[in-house]
């Protein structure tokens, strides 16, 4: 059964916006923010998105209502509670290790409680000295070594892997308590080449991106059959984040994506096209061998009904946007990313009840 989204009878207050200067990109759905990005990028300010932004509620999921089955207290997902979240682990390290959009995942943990912070990339850590706790951000795009792991400097259009090779990044994993992996997106970008780690100076091969991340997958598979110990360490796997790029999908005859769009989507059957059924059914089939060693946090059905929690034209463009872009908004609209506080507050919310 279906899992509704329902409005929020408060507000978040506005102090649980918060800004960290240390990461790139970052995408908050506040109006101050979104004043300075079109004074910035020379929008003609007349008010009118800032008026659709103040009218769009925050949600909160509640689970599926059953009349047949005798009644019992509803459950409800804790908000952060510092005590809920990090005396449990005291003096363990935490880290994700996860591509874009789900860095917003890492920020909506440790925003509840910024101690401190130390920025490194491609390693991001937050450190709480208080609770004697670490959690970590690592960008590890493909999972296994490629030309695409640093943060900054790669091109989806160029992407070689190492289907063989998780040792530069297994480095990072070893010392975690709790792994929270993620990867979907970056395989949703054509075809990717491979060279093989006894192929230094080889040919790279070409392979679709369902076959890559398959190879992918099956090299963190293979590290975590061998390494990991789930006594004494927890892994997580994160299914794929759901995108919005055609209104036709859940409004048929229309014509746009996430712009504009301000509430849930209410049909319980929606499924997008960004969500590729065959790639989950190959991660399912991965997963079967792990046993009890990966515990997975399904958060795609879920977050399919969210069209309005993108950031939209609301974020940051690293690039400068064209008069013809300016003019229609649905052609540079992230419908990718999501906002913050939003959607990635319920999958850290969701992870909690787990840990």
């Amino acid at each position: 059964m279906m899992q509704r989204w329902h409005k929020k009878r408060t507000q978040v207050p506005l102090i649980a916006l918060i800004i960290f200067i240390f990461i790139l990109s970052t995408i908050l759905c506040n109006e101050r923010s979104i004043q300075k990005i079109h004074q910035d990028q020379g929008h003609n300010d007349d008010g009118h998105h800032q008026h659709i932004i103040k009218q769009i509620p925050l949600y909160k999921l509640s689970p599926p209502q059953n009349n047949t089955l005798p009644k019992r207290p509803p459950v409800v997902l804790d908000r952060f509670s510092t005590c809920r979240s990090t005396v449990d682990y005291s003096g363990r390290r935490a880290e994700q290790v996860v591509q874009m959009p789900e860095s917003n995942y890492w920020r909506s943990a440790v925003r509840a409680d910024k101690r401190s912070v130390s920025p490194n990339a491609p390693l991001t850590i937050f450190r709480s000295e208080e609770y004697n706790a670490t959690v970590e951000f690592l960008w590890a795009p493909l999972l296994v070594e490629s030309n695409s792991d640093d943060p900054v400097n790669h091109r989806l259009d160029e992407r070689i892997m190492r289907p063989d090779s998780v040792l530069k990044h297994a480095s990072q994993w070893q010392h975690a308590d709790i792994l929270v992996f993620n990867s979907y997106l970056w395989w949703r970008q054509g075809p990717v080449k491979l060279l093989w780690s006894t192929e230094e100076n080889g040919v790279c091969e070409e392979i679709d991106g369902r076959g890559g991340m398959e190879l992918a997958m099956d090299a963190w598979a293979n590290w975590v059959a061998s390494e990991v110990d789930p006594l004494k360490k927890r892994v997580f796997l994160v299914t794929m984040s759901p995108t919005h790029f055609s209104s036709q999908e859940w409004k048929p005859e229309s014509e746009g994506n996430c712009y504009n769009e301000k509430t849930p989507i209410d049909d319980e059957g929606y499924w997008g096209s960004g969500s590729d059924l065959p790639t989950m059914q190959m991660v399912e089939k991965v997963l079967r061998r792990l046993s009890s060693k990966v515990s997975v946090l399904n958060i795609t059905q879920l977050s399919e009904y969210r069209k309005e929690g993108h950031p939209s034209i609301y974020r940051k463009f690293w690039e400068t946007l064209s008069p013809q872009q300016l003019l229609n908004p649905t052609s540079y609209s992230d419908c990718i990313h999501w906002c913050l506080p939003g959607v990635p507050d319920v999958w850290n919310e969701l992870l909690f009840q787990f840990l």
